[in-house]
Parts: structure tokens; sequence; C-alpha cells
């Protein structure tokens, strides 16, 4: 099963995790605060993490921009604030889920498991194939998307919406299809997480924003050649 590193400072929340999650068969790591994180991660590899915002030390936020780093391992930001600003931050660090407290440990046993199935397979998505329309290009093998030569800094969910989008072009997607498809079929999230990406997303692409058009009351559509 999987190994995960559990992040928060309050210490009965982490040990109700470890509950859930060794009952699921999962090997679980602990840490206190942001920098017992990091340096849990420079020495450990970790299959997901589960990360609190608000710690003393060192923030979730903080910690998770220095993850960032050096690795893509799937983080699932715990809060007792939800509003749009801190969904935002959260997603923009390429976090992918957020939680927001109190929540229901069967609810989050099953976001982690979704996010596992989906990163099992995430090194053979890509094809080798390059799309390009005005000054965006798009490498699906490397993974990198230039705006006008500048490189875009796209969270790990961004690339996979982008992509989807794209070699499903000029084709009406409905919510739940985007929602389906980049997140998957057991995705136990609302639709906010999908706008809060496309938004996101739309701010990375600049002035070729223009390509993803939103179909009011179905979804949203990529304009391409």
């Amino acid at each position: 099963m999987a190994k995960l590193l559990i992040v928060d400072d309050e210490e009965k929340i982490r040990t109700l995790i470890r509950k859930y999650a060794e009952f699921e068969g999962h090997t679980v790591w602990e840490a206190g605060n942001g920098m017992e994180a990091l340096e849990l991660c420079r020495r450990e590899s970790f299959d997901l993490i589960v990360m609190d915002v608000m710690m003393p030390v060192l923030d979730g936020l903080s910690a998770s921009r220095e993850i960032r780093k050096t690795g893509d391992v799937p983080i699932i930001m715990l809060s007792a604030r939800g509003e749009e600003y801190d969904r935002i931050g959260g997603f923009q660090l390429g976090a992918d889920d957020y939680v927001v407290k109190p929540f229901s440990p069967k609810e989050l046993m099953l976001r982690i498991e979704a996010i596992l199935k989906r990163t099992a397979g995430r090194s053979d998505a890509a094809q080798k194939e390059i799309y390009r329309q005005e000054g965006l290009t798009v490498d699906f093998t490397a993974r990198i998307v230039t705006v006008d030569g500048t490189p875009a800094d796209l969270s790990p969910k961004e690339y996979e919406l982008l992509f989807y989008m794209i070699r499903n072009k000029n084709i009406a997607l409905t919510r739940e299809q985007l929602i389906c498809r980049v997140w998957g079929y057991d995705f136990y999230g609302d639709d906010r997480t999908l706008d809060t990406h496309v938004k996101l997303l739309r701010h990375s692409l600049g002035p070729y924003s223009k390509f993803i058009v939103t179909l009011r009351g179905v979804g949203y559509r990529f304009e391409g050649n």
C-alpha cells in the first residue's frame, strides 16, 4: 500500500487520520509542523502528503511550496478556512485536493485512494506530441507549456486539465466530463474545484486564455486548430 505523511500541529487529528489510514493498509509518518515535514521529505519519499495549512514554525503553504521545488508528490491540504483565497493559494502550489475542517475521516480516505489511483499511472499519461497555436506551445511529453516563448508555471492539475481539453479541442466538455477525466470518477470534491482550476489555468495562459470558452450551463470548450 502507500506511504503517507500526515502533517498537522494537532496530535488528535494526526492520530485520527493514522487510525483510518493504517486500517486501509497504509504506512503512516507524522510531522507536527511544516519544518518537520520538510526534514522528513529530504530523507524519505512519500506517495502522498496530507498537509494542514495553519501551523507554527512553518505553515503548510510554505512547506508545500518548498516540497514542490524538488518533486510532485500528491498533496491534500487541510484547513479550517474554506474561503476561495485559501483554496486558490493551495491549488496554485499544486495541491491535488483541499479539505476543510471539520472533515469526515472516511471521506478523506476516499479522497486519498482516488488520488493514489490517478497518480499511479501519471508517468505514462503523456504522449510524444507538441501542440502549437499562435504563441501557445504545449509539449505533452516534457509537460512544458510556453506562452510567447516564456515557460508557464502550471500546477499538476492545470497541466492535466489543459492536456485533456486540447486533446478534445472544439468539443463541448461538460463539467462532469472534466471532473471525471481529470480528477477521477471517484472524486469527492465539488464544482468549485473545477472552476478554481480553470480560473488559474486561464491566468497562466495569459492572452491565450481566449481559447478556453465557457459554455453557460454546460462546461467548457477549447477552441483550437
